[in-house]
């Protein structure tokens, strides 16, 4: 491994990108991933900006890419432990969880729903269970299962011993790598619900969160693309949207969170196009809808039974099945309360790492976000750096790529 060589902390579109970009002029490159795939949080939505494709259409070109490229090594159930060095001949110890399945376990789900115990789905943000042993969407690059062990009981431990493909005693291990530069395209969660005490503080029946509703219009998501209730199964009829839950606020997240206000939209043609009588109401501060989606905005919008309504909802309370909000008309001032059957919260976009503490004397702002590295040839992209859409986070990736490789080529 030479010093020309470039790791790239993050396996989402943002780091695939600045992988890719590097990689196709001759630059070997290192992916780590944290999690079991790649992909981030687009191949979560259910479609994206600008052409509303669905994730499999933009990621699994990438995937492809990536396949063909001998370039480009990547590392999933990976972090970054240890940074040593400087600009130009960095040494990185990536830390890498057991996967517990061999390679070429394409046909494993009968042995998965075999399993006794059911766990949290976090890919579908709780909106469904899994079991143990997972391959998170159909188009999950690797295609290759990985199973979490602590979520077995011992009679699930004793069916999976008997295959050949599970590897039970599998550890954790640890890989050394040599690089010049490095990219941080770490990406972002979704505000914490449980924070948004005045709204319900995530306990709320039928009060769900924007990406919560990305997996529900999915088709592989848990209800197979069928917008309804949480709760019943039931459609929705009478739906509001909560523009800057957590986003703009001081208590919260200090930042216009930027694709909000969007991703309201879009889910609102979500609603309308599956449900033709539904009735939407989005309640915001400000809609920002930059540039060319301008147009999109006055399209939504042109709907007759979508409204938007500038004003703050200010709390948040249980109404039998229904949710009931109190919100404050910004333009009558005056005060009301009404009931929907579902309340989605466009909840901020708050960066992976706040909170965290980095290597290499890498530092972040109070809202977790990368400030500086520059100087030590290491550079945020994408939502590392601040809140983006999906192609301008792949154009600050490209840019991250760029400054990279001219690190490595000054060597």
């Amino acid at each position: 491994m030479s010093n020309s060589s470039i790791l790239v902390v993050g396996g989402g579109f943002s780091g695939i990108t600045a992988a890719l970009e590097a990689a196709e002029v001759g630059h070997e490159v290192f992916i780590v991933e944290k999690t079991p795939f790649l992909g981030g949080r687009v191949a979560q939505l259910n479609k994206y900006f600008p052409k509303l494709c669905p994730p499999s259409c933009g990621l699994e070109i990438q995937f492809q890419r990536i396949k063909n490229n001998k370039n480009v090594k990547f590392f999933t159930q990976a972090e970054v432990g240890g940074i040593k060095g400087s600009k130009g001949d960095y040494e990185v110890t990536v830390k890498i969880k057991p996967r517990h399945v061999g390679p070429g376990s394409a046909q494993l789900t009968e042995v998965a729903e075999g399993l006794e115990k059911d766990v949290t789905n976090e890919f579908e943000f709780g909106l469904s269970k899994r079991k143990a042993l997972h391959l998170d969407m159909p188009f999950a690059f690797p295609q290759r299962w990985v199973l979490d062990k602590d979520a077995c009981t011992e009679a699930d431990l004793k069916k999976l011993s008997e295959l050949e493909v599970i590897d039970l005693e599998e550890t954790e291990r640890e890989v050394t790598l040599n690089v010049g530069s490095i990219v941080y395209a770490t990406g972002w969660k979704p505000y914490d619900m449980t924070n948004l005490t005045n709204l319900g503080g995530g306990q709320i029946p039928n009060m769900i969160s924007n990406m919560q509703m990305e997996r529900l219009a999915s088709g592989s998501g848990p209800t197979k693309g069928n917008i309804v209730r949480p709760s019943d199964g039931e459609k929705p009829m009478n739906v509001a949207f909560v523009q800057c839950a957590g986003s703009r606020d001081e208590n919260h997240l200090g930042f216009c969170s930027y694709i909000c206000c969007m991703a309201s939209l879009k889910q609102a043609a979500y609603l309308r196009e599956q449900h033709p009588d539904c009735r939407v109401s989005i309640f915001y501060i400000d809609l920002r809808t930059p540039g060319r989606y301008d147009n999109f905005k006055n399209k939504i919008l042109d709907d007759p039974k979508i409204r938007a309504v500038k004003g703050k909802v200010a709390d948040a309370q249980p109404a039998g099945d229904k949710v009931k909000l109190t919100v404050e008309n910004a333009v009558t001032g005056i005060k009301g309360e009404e009931t929907f059957d579902m309340v989605v919260l466009a909840t901020g976009m708050q960066p992976s790492l706040a909170g965290q503490k980095l290597p290499a004397g890498l530092e972040v702002d109070e809202e977790g976000f990368i400030i500086g590295g520059e100087d030590k040839g290491i550079y945020a992209a994408g939502c590392a750096k601040l809140p983006l859409d999906v192609m301008k986070s792949a154009q600050s990736a490209t840019g991250a790529a760029l400054k990279a490789i001219q690190t490595v080529k000054g060597r």
